[in-house]
């Protein structure tokens, strides 16, 4: 089907002389399942479906490039306040396996997440998963296009007593649970949707062995796809690289042959030069820049636990490729843009450190750029039909003399109207049509009653469920 939005008030389009994006005023915008085929004025072909643009922004759809909706939906009201002081206030390592949910409830899980996400625009979404039952055929009816990056590792981090980390290792368990991975990776990119593809995950920098890394890159480079893993997101990690390997753990990365133009790394936070860890190199942002490595930035998540990058402004004009992801609860792309700019600002304790324009790149060039895809993230002729309408007319988008700024600092979800994805609508009048979004909150409400129930046993200390997570106001 044939669709045209015509005459939008305000179109974010693509200039390709300047890779960039600029507004464009009064705009039709013609597409159908194969892409967009018509940016302007002048069509003259078949139109099955027209929509008046009047009142309307339509932007790109964003490319989410980091995110774990099997886990994180589950702990809203639990980590949001959590860390741990005697691990430079990282939840990780007592806190991160506490509250999973059950085979029962990681379905209600991907529907609040997913749905929560084309709610705020994104498009595309990587997600970060430990493969779970009917996994592919749930991300293919959510109508997104999905990056499914089944993660896998050695073995397990944990701590017997809140200040030092442990880890056990198997090399013959990695090595089996990445070769799933990547069975399940080449059926996502088999799949009739035409929608789903794959990224080469082995989870941690400090879960995984050199041998299952060097295995992982030759399985991501077989089979053309990016590969990402999580490192610099805590102190305790630099410190573990370096009690192994007597590097940062970017150069550790950097020595496997693991950064390069496919590789990203969520979150690079804790580099060589960060005043926290005292390392006497200055070269880990460099050498991201040179290799062209990509950075997936989630503030929110690190936000929460009093750190972030320091500061994304530096990183871009280091020249290190920026995308953005959301690594927590709630699932708003939008949400997370605010928050870059807001905290970069801080810790480059200046207003100019980066601009609005700048994170709405990462957001969608930055993050087609980190998956290797010249098609998403745009809106020009002959890129995936993946767009937003944003509702000029909503009263938190006026005035609207620079409706990006609008949107990112003060209307966020409540403006998006309207989403499609390979031309498809998803997303009507802001209410999701491919999943149940309110069914799965209650779903989702369920299964956290069940993670809770059990979570003291889970943990070190036997704490009760508010020992571990205080609730806001005392009960009485």
């Amino acid at each position: 089907m044939t669709t045209r939005i015509s005459r939008a008030d305000v179109v974010i389009a693509y200039d390709a002389e300047a890779d960039d994006h600029v507004y464009r005023r009064d705009c039709d915008v013609v597409f159908d399942e194969s892409g967009i085929l018509h940016l302007g004025e002048g069509w003259d072909g078949p139109v099955d479906r027209e929509i008046d643009g009047r009142g309307f922004m339509v932007m790109p759809g964003l490319v989410d490039i980091h995110s774990h909706p099997s886990s994180e939906p589950g702990n809203k009201g639990m980590t949001d306040e959590v860390g741990s002081p005697k691990l430079y206030n990282s939840s990780l390592y007592e806190f991160l396996w506490l509250f999973r949910a059950d085979t029962e409830g990681i379905p209600h899980l991907n529907h609040v997440a997913w749905s929560e996400l084309l709610m705020s625009g994104v498009t595309t979404l990587v997600d970060l998963s430990f493969p779970s039952d009917g996994w592919l055929d749930r991300a293919a009816a959510s109508g997104l296009r999905m990056v499914m990056a089944p993660m896998y590792r050695n073995g397990r981090w944990f701590t017997r007593n809140g200040y030092t980390v442990e880890y056990e290792l198997d090399d013959a368990a990695g090595r089996k649970a990445m070769e799933e991975a990547f069975r399940i990776i080449d059926t996502a990119l088999a799949h009739e949707s035409g929608r789903l593809s794959g990224l080469a995950c082995p989870a941690q920098i400090d879960t995984c062995t050199e041998e299952l890394f060097r295995a992982s890159i030759a399985g991501a480079a077989e089979r053309n796809i990016p590969i990402q893993t999580h490192a610099g997101q805590s102190i305790s990690e630099f410190q573990e690289m370096v009690r192994r390997s007597g590097l940062s753990p970017i150069q550790w990365l950097d020595s496997v042959g693991f950064l390069g133009p496919n590789a990203s790394i969520a979150h690079a936070i804790f580099l060589d030069e960060h005043p926290w860890v005292r390392w006497p190199t200055r070269t880990d942002l460099a050498r991201l820049a040179e290799t062209d490595t990509s950075v997936a930035h989630c503030p929110t998540v690190f936000g929460r636990r009093g750190f972030t990058l320091r500061d994304l402004g530096r990183y871009l004009s280091a020249g290190v490729n920026i995308g953005i992801g959301t690594d927590t609860f709630p699932h708003n792309m939008l949400e997370e843009l605010r928050h870059a700019g807001v905290y970069a600002r801080i810790t480059g304790e200046s207003h100019a450190v980066v601009t609005t324009g700048q994170v709405f790149r990462a957001a969608t060039l930055g993050g087609a750029k980190l998956l290797g895809r010249s098609d998403i993230g745009r809106l020009a002729t002959g890129a995936q039909a993946d767009l937003v309408m944003v509702d000029l007319t909503h009263p938190m988008m006026r005035p609207t003399r620079d409706p990006l700024k609008s949107l990112i600092n003060a209307a966020a979800e409540r403006a998006v109207a309207h989403v499609f994805v390979a031309g498809r609508q998803v997303v009507q009048d802001g209410k999701v049509m491919t999943m149940d979004y309110q069914a799965a909150s209650a779903g989702l409400e369920e299964a956290q009653r069940r993670a809770l129930a059990k979570a003291s046993s889970l943990d070190w200390a036997g704490r009760s469920v508010d020992e571990l997570s205080p609730p806001s106001l005392r009960w009485t």
